[in-house]
């Protein structure tokens, strides 16, 4: 890894709790629950921290909650806004997950801890759906197709917001948004260094040989994101292939499409809690 690329990553790591304020204004149910409890789960490359936050006592569903940062911020706390609100609305125990990320791991270190908790967490027949924003997005496309392949468990949903789905192709410089080239190119070299491993299926769920048999899927893209299109082609892929997709975009913005319209993500947010509501009960 390339000094710089180093220095600049720590710089990344370090400062994220000062500089990620994206959901601040989203804070719409859920601000009165209790602080999450913090509990450490087995993962094949150690135990990795979960917060837990919990809206009732009693068995619940859980919903296991990847964040974002591009696998390079190890800041599961930028999402509380999301997590508070998802337990509150959906009734569920959401899972915000502290995973490992670069420089201090490569690929596929997050892709495996963040399966390994999601099947920790549904091995004594807890209902666990999964999902994520941009590269959270992507790991719980990861998720479902190692549950799916290994066949550890059965995720009832994933919700897939704005994900990162291939990595494979290199970013042009003519591509503009919120989410540069440059940027893309640095997540490449520090998470993904090996070009080759960028094609596997669990780095980029869009080159996955088959998705037949996956859980049904909540696809969230916006309108003028970078990765529109692999959220949309990944969404296609899906409903071709049997699984039941619900596919939502949110017109005239771009990577932060929640906070960039916030009279329409309280639609947004509470249809993607009604799913996962009704996945983790059953319909009478």
């Amino acid at each position: 890894m390339r000094l710089t690329d180093r220095i600049r990553v720590e710089a990344i790591r370090a400062t994220a709790r000062f500089t990620v304020s994206y959901g601040e204004g989203l804070r719409f149910a859920g601000s009165d629950l209790p602080a999450p409890t913090r509990v450490r789960l087995p993962t094949r490359h150690g135990p990795v921290p979960v917060h837990l936050y919990r809206p009732a006592a009693g068995p619940l569903p859980v919903h296991v909650h990847l964040h974002g940062g591009a696998w390079l911020m190890r800041h599961p706390q930028m999402d509380d806004w999301w997590c508070r609100y998802l337990a509150a609305t959906a009734g569920v125990v959401v899972a915000n997950v502290d995973f490992e990320v670069a420089p201090r791991v490569a690929y596929p270190v997050a892709q495996h801890q963040a399966h390994d908790v999601a099947a920790a967490l549904a091995a004594d027949g807890t209902p666990v759906s999964v999902g994520g924003f941009s590269s959270g997005g992507g790991l719980a496309a990861s998720v479902a197709l190692q549950a799916r392949d290994a066949g550890t468990f059965t995720p009832t949903l994933q919700v897939l917001g704005i994900p990162a789905l291939d990595l494979s192709a290199e970013p042009r410089d003519s591509d503009r948004g919120m989410i540069s080239p440059d940027l893309r190119r640095l997540v490449r070299r520090v998470y993904f260094p090996d070009p080759s491993t960028r094609l596997e299926a669990y780095a980029s769920p869009l080159l996955a040989s088959d998705v037949r048999g996956l859980p049904p899927a909540v696809v969230l893209t916006a309108e003028r994101d970078v990765l529109r299109a692999e959220g949309d082609a990944y969404a296609h892929r899906l409903r071709a292939s049997g699984v039941r997709v619900v596919h939502d975009v949110t017109p005239g913005v771009d990577h932060y499409f929640l906070t960039e319209d916030p009279v329409r993500a309280r639609t947004t947010m509470a249809m993607v809690a009604g799913e996962v509501s009704g996945a983790g009960r059953p319909r009478g």
